[in-house]
């Protein structure tokens, strides 16, 4: 092999000079302090995973697995994204409800376009609410989480588009495209961020076998773009603690659960988090529409949180904020407008 062969990373790859090194663990640090912020565990999984866990999973994307040699009788291949090694954790380990994050490398063996940031390996940070609760609870808090993140990188102005696979399952069936062929679709779908409608177009037709009718008729609904309209595009609990000589290690760096003592009130209890989180007070709640009181505070013990801020409608009227010493489960009330400087009084070391 040539010298000259040894001087540049593989294709696809590249080297972090000191300043570049030190922006990406500036940036990195944001978003994993907006996660601790909103309660997640840290978990980490091998950057190998078994082959048959991961082919299958990914569609098209699955020719763009690395596989491995047969390492002494063990097909291996390098993790593709760090969803499916979540959910091949939370089955291995029997978990049924789990807030976390990961920040690590994944690798794809794609087509390189480095002038637009396409790399084989780079970053990805995920964020996960796994589990079943109440319905889009969870989901509006990870919309929090992105425009925290996105406002605190100063990236300028964003949009942040949701996602919902129904939806566009729905467009499919009204264009006459059998279910069989939904996920083929949905894959070709994907790529107009990247090529013009008519390629998109003529793959659907020629390689996935859709009818031009129906490709004609799903044109009609993504073609469509007003200033009110967002084209369909993909955006990631109690926590895990165990024993150790006696003493109950925390997995989250929560400083507040804060919780409701009656029904109906989940509006309130999101406006008060929003406000802790916008204060860069790590805040957590439950997922649940009506949760009883006992069950909240239950939580804490759990956890290790050391207060809750109760919010009820007697403290509405009043404009306080029930604040709970968890340890000593002492409570008084604070006005709501000093609740800020009060947690933070409490937390100090």
């Amino acid at each position: 092999m040539p010298l000259t062969a040894a001087l540049y990373p593989g294709q696809g790859t590249r080297d972090h000079a000191p300043a570049q090194a030190a922006l990406r663990e500036r940036l990195l640090s944001a978003v994993v302090s907006c996660f601790k912020r909103h309660g997640a565990a840290a978990i980490d999984t091998p950057v190998l995973e078994l082959r048959e866990t991961l082919v299958g999973k990914y569609g098209e994307g699955a020719k763009l697995i690395y596989e491995l040699k047969d390492q002494g009788g063990e097909l291996l291949a390098l993790r593709y994204d760090l969803t499916v090694p979540f959910a091949r954790y939370l089955a291995m380990n029997k978990i049924t409800k789990m807030k976390r994050y990961h920040v690590a490398k994944v690798y794809r063996r794609d087509n390189p376009a480095t002038t637009r940031g396409r790399y084989r390996e780079f970053y990805q940070c995920d964020f996960d609410i796994a589990g079943q609760f109440d319905p889009m609870i969870p989901d509006a808090e990870c919309l929090k989480i992105v425009h925290e993140i996105l406002s605190d990188l100063q990236l300028g102005d964003f949009v942040i588009k949701v996602n919902d696979r129904r939806i566009l399952n729905g467009v499919f069936d009204v264009c006459g495209v059998p279910e069989s062929q939904f996920i083929p679709a949905c894959c070709t779908i994907d790529k107009l961020d990247k090529i013009p409608w008519e390629e998109v177009r003529s793959e659907m037709v020629a390689e996935k076998g859709l009818s031009p009718e129906a490709a004609d008729r799903i044109g009609e609904y993504v073609q469509l773009h007003a200033a009110d309209s967002h084209r369909v595009t993909p955006i990631s609990v109690p926590c895990l603690s165990f024993q150790a000589s006696g003493e109950k290690l925390r997995t989250t760096e929560t400083q507040v659960l804060v919780a409701t003592p009656q029904k109906h009130l989940l509006a309130a209890r999101m406006k008060l988090i929003s406000e802790l989180w916008d204060a860069g007070i790590k805040a957590e709640m439950l997922y649940k529409k009506d949760p009883k009181l006992l069950k909240q505070l239950q939580y804490c013990e759990d956890t290790g949180i050391p207060l809750a801020a109760i919010v009820g409608e007697q403290e509405l009227a009043d404009g306080v904020v029930k604040l709970r010493d968890v340890a000593t489960r002492k409570e008084v009330d604070i006005p709501r407008e000093k609740l800020i400087d009060e947690i933070r009084r409490r937390l100090e070391p």
